[in-house]
């Protein structure tokens, strides 16, 4: 199969140009071998990853998370009971979030209604509660 360039991967694995870059100085991706005149190379397998990743990102998982889902991937010893273990740890984490989200929307949805929307900034309860 041919080499593609990094605008090619890109266009495949959804992601621009300096996406890929940026992987690659973070390690998730090798930088591949370069032309003669300077271009990369890339492998076909570098969408794949790379998609991999996007979704991985998708779904909630930090980098430093997807750096552990492909290297337990990537090893024959890793068992699938490894990946459940941190998907159910970001699940756990999801739900913190979601909790943590909830307390702010309840907070902000108890001081817009004391607040009339009318009058100056300067006696706005919104703000005030936010100074105290």
């Amino acid at each position: 199969m041919e080499p593609l360039t990094i605008g090619q991967v890109a266009r495949e694995a959804g992601v621009g140009v300096e996406t890929i870059r940026f992987y690659e100085r973070k390690g998730l991706i090798e930088e591949p071998p370069r032309r003669e005149s300077g271009y990369r190379q890339y492998p076909r397998e570098a969408v794949s990853r790379i998609r991999f990743i996007r979704r991985a990102k998708e779904l909630g998982f930090t980098l430093k998370e997807i750096d552990e889902l492909l290297s337990l991937r990537a090893s024959p010893k890793s068992r699938c009971g490894d990946v459940r273990e941190r998907a159910e740890a970001k699940i756990d984490d999801i739900e913190q979030k979601i909790r943590a989200l909830q307390r702010m929307k309840t907070a902000l949805e108890k001081l817009t209604a004391v607040c009339s929307g009318r009058g100056s900034v300067t006696d706005c309860p919104v703000l005030e509660a936010m100074e105290d």
